[in-house]
């Protein structure tokens, strides 16, 4: 655990809203009459999820795909941030370089487990000029940012995937009715599958897939902002700037 997070717990929102959603349609499908067992279709199901899923698996590289997923449990289990926290920590950072110069930070850096920070620390440790340690930590963050928001566009994408596969399946549902017209007991299984696959691509597209793509894009900004935090306390300690000066202008970052 790094010195800006904190243990992470179930996000209730996520579940909440998921939960509400599909209350909202079960309940509805009730309301009218209709039994909820008739929303329940494998063949559908099967065709919507299998279709997203090899859709975004020919568009997406390997090692996108299996971070879009790693990064999924992000949306019940977000990180937690201690922005004050590292707010005091920089402070603290600033207050021993200021005394004792940069190098007395070296050791700081062994209990650092984020790949940024400890990189920036070590860069300061090391002497780099603050124009420096600015440029080096900026292609370190727009690389970062770029690898998350790509896993997050994995999402954006099976949520676009999914209707037009819900449309396939109603399709191949439709030609599985005319296929048996001569066959009235078999029609009603066709017509289910048709017109459920519809309703399966745009619930996992409307209340699954795009809302993680959302959720994941906030997480996403958030570890943006932590990062920008890092860096521009790291490169007012680098200037020698006052430790409360780099502590006011850190504040900024704190959401009002």
């Amino acid at each position: 655990m790094d010195i800006d997070e904190l243990p992470r717990r179930l996000d209730t929102s996520t579940l909440l809203g998921l939960l509400l959603a599909l209350a909202g349609i079960f309940g509805a499908q009730w309301i009218d009459g209709g039994r909820a067992g008739s929303l329940l279709q494998g063949t559908a199901f099967m065709i919507v999820v299998a279709g997203t899923l090899g859709a975004v698996l020919v568009q997406t590289p390997a090692v996108v795909f299996t971070r879009a997923v790693r990064m999924a449990r992000w949306a019940l289990f977000p990180p937690q941030r201690d922005i004050e926290r590292l707010i005091g920590r920089l402070v603290e950072w600033a207050q021993v370089a200021r005394r004792d110069g940069a190098l007395a930070l070296e050791g700081r850096g062994r209990q650092l487990t984020d790949p940024f920070a400890k990189s920036g620390l070590q860069m300061l440790v090391d002497g780099f000029q603050p124009d420096q340690l600015r440029e080096a930590l900026d292609v370190e963050l727009a690389a970062r940012d770029e690898t998350q928001r790509a896993a997050v566009r994995v999402w954006e994408s099976a949520g676009g995937y999914a209707p037009t596969i819900g449309i396939i399946g109603a399709v191949l549902g439709l030609i599985h009715v005319m296929e048996n017209l001569a066959d009235p007991t078999r029609l009603g299984a066709g017509i289910a599958v048709a017109f459920v696959a519809t309703i399966y691509g745009l619930v996992f597209a409307n209340l699954v897939l795009l809302p993680i793509a959302g959720k994941l894009r906030n997480v996403v900004a958030e570890e943006s902002l932590m990062r920008e935090l890092m860096q521009e306390g790291l490169v007012g300690i680098a200037a020698g700037e006052h430790p409360q000066l780099i502590r006011a202008r850190l504040k900024g970052f704190v959401p009002k």
